[in-house]
């Protein structure tokens, strides 16, 4: 008689290979939008207001997503309509909810930019990667979550392979000095960009794990819950908008200094938030951090080629540290004994469990 093989579970390798492949289009998507809003902030010429780049941003993903919602409910116009109308206008408690990351993002993706026109790229990069920490934080304080001693360990080493990679790249004699003014680039004021870069960190750990309560505590789909947010997002990026760059907007016009790499860059910002959302949805914040942090690996190496840095040990050194903290932190001798099986099994169960 023929063996038959045991039944899979393609909802089960469905999601998970979802989760890879969205853990690892983050990654490059990170690696891709850290060097050019670098270059956007301190290249020559007239330099864009960020505040309206950031509002852009949520205006692209609000679009995309209004497109992704009206495929769901199969192209519908009426289904469509009243699935808005059900889940943002008739359902005011849950949409409230949403404004808290809304404001969150916005104020995030302003400081984020601030810090990219005031900090060299080293210390940008180092400094930001205090978000992983942060979001362990608020996992284990909103999401009551609790952490092994491996991963703690896990983030430590992390932070220590970041640190030393980027330390390797400020100290190397290829270094570009970025501190200084570039072309008409803006003037760097360091403090002023650490400080940027300190407040995107904890703004970002209490913002990805507040969303990824509500995202899974709730059935809406990924892409109407972002539908929500950049409704709400889109009054406060305006707000932002005529707050802090009122003269220069009413005097130069919104859209001053755009051109195709600004746009190429709205784009990419757009993109990354969706994303995050589908990472958020089937895998957790925490892992997504570590994506990320790969990703400035891979924007150190790219730097390295494009402007001639130099290899070093130490480099190499904090690299190694990162790929360890990334399987050391993946480490659970529990997870073989709570893993689910069968094609019964809910979403939640599937994710990595902390």
């Amino acid at each position: 008689s023929v063996m038959l093989p045991a039944p899979v579970s393609y909802r089960a390798v469905n999601t998970n290979t979802l989760k890879y492949v969205s853990l690892l289009t983050l990654t490059l998507q990170n690696a891709i939008l850290g060097l050019s809003m670098r270059y956007a902030r301190t290249r020559p010429g007239e330099i864009f207001l960020s505040s309206t780049a950031v509002l852009m941003a949520e205006f692209v993903k609000l679009v995309t997503c209004l497109f992704l919602v009206f495929n769901e409910e199969g192209k519908d116009a009426q289904k469509f309509a009243r699935s808005l109308h059900k889940t943002i206008v008739a359902n005011p408690v849950d949409t409230l909810k949403v404004c808290v990351p809304s404001l969150v993002y916005i104020v995030q993706n302003n400081l984020l930019y601030v810090s990219a026109s005031h900090l060299d790229a080293a210390t940008y990069q180092v400094t930001y990667q205090l978000k992983i920490l942060t979001t362990a934080m608020f996992a284990v304080v909103i999401l009551r979550r609790k952490l092994l001693n491996t991963q703690w360990g896990a983030l430590l080493l992390l932070v220590m392979g970041i640190v030393m990679v980027q330390l390797a790249q400020t100290d190397g004699p290829a270094n570009s000095g970025t501190a200084s003014p570039v072309g008409g680039g803006p003037e760097q004021n360091r403090m002023l960009g650490l400080w940027a870069a300190l407040g995107a960190c904890f703004l970002s750990g209490f913002a990805g794990i507040y969303f990824e309560k509500i995202l899974k505590g709730a059935e809406i789909s990924v892409w109407m819950r972002n539908v929500q947010l950049s409704l709400l997002s889109i009054p406060f990026g305006l707000l932002t908008c005529f707050v802090n760059d009122a003269g220069r907007i009413f005097d130069k016009g919104f859209f001053h200094g755009y051109d195709l790499f600004v746009w190429y860059l709205v784009v990419l910002q757009a993109g990354g938030g969706l994303i995050v959302a589908v990472v958020v949805k089937y895998a957790d914040n925490i892992l997504k951090g570590f994506a990320t942090s790969l990703a400035i690996i891979i924007s150190c190496v790219a730097s390295i080629y494009i402007f001639e840095f130099n290899l070093t040990l130490q480099f190499s050194f904090g690299a190694a540290l990162v790929i360890a903290s990334i399987f050391m932190y993946g480490y659970d001798p529990a997870k073989a004994v709570a893993k689910p099986t069968g094609p019964g099994g809910d979403e939640e169960k599937l994710l990595p469990r902390v």
